[in-house]
């Protein structure tokens, strides 16, 4: 069985992106980003809303990879090599291989699929996993805390949510992030 992760980076209060959705503040320096495509190799399957696909469609494209560093064309291909599930009423045909479009979110087919998985999953995007979380879908949260504070915006964790958590593995790094693993030891769901 494959665990699910879900995995972003946020800033210290919490949110993955700003007010106006900017996350420039999230870019991970060489030492990060290498420990990053290490934890992403076991990755056999990712899980995305439209949002956060559209986002991450840039690895499919090579124009803007052939003047980057050997770690970041690393993570393109690693990316590349995994499957793309895209949950999304709007998408159309995403063009990318290894990539479907799913028109909505079926958590028992998604439960059949983790149970049955030999790699890895990984769901990146606060709505997509709010919904996994509250299904008790996800194993562990994968968090790169980033040394800013920027007061608003997307969310990386929704409200009302309850978790029993264990902390799992923790690294630091010397741009400031710190990288937390908890894996989750239950939930109580939404609270009012």
């Amino acid at each position: 069985m494959g665990t699910l992760s879900y995995g972003m980076i946020s800033s210290l209060d919490g949110f993955v992106a700003g007010a106006d959705g900017d996350f420039d503040w999230a870019e991970p320096d060489e030492e990060t980003h290498r420990f990053v495509n290490e934890r992403e190799r076991t990755v056999g399957t990712y899980l995305y809303g439209r949002r956060m696909f559209e986002t991450m469609r840039a690895w499919a494209e090579d124009d803007w990879l052939a003047d980057q560093p050997d770690y970041v064309r690393e993570y393109a291909d690693i990316w590349r090599a995994a499957d793309k599930v895209v949950f999304s009423t709007t998408l159309a045909v995403p063009g990318i291989e290894r990539t479907r479009v799913e028109p909505h979110v079926d958590l028992r087919a998604l439960r059949t699929v983790k149970e049955s998985s030999d790699t890895d999953l990984s769901v990146s995007g606060p709505t997509l996993a709010a919904d996994l979380l509250r299904a008790g879908l996800v194993d562990e949260l994968a968090i790169y805390v980033a040394p800013v504070v920027i007061g608003a915006g997307t969310r990386l964790l929704p409200t009302g949510l309850r978790l029993a958590l264990s902390l799992a593995e923790e690294h630091r790094f010397a741009s400031g992030i710190v990288f937390l693993r908890y894996t989750v030891r239950g939930g109580d769901g939404p609270q009012a």
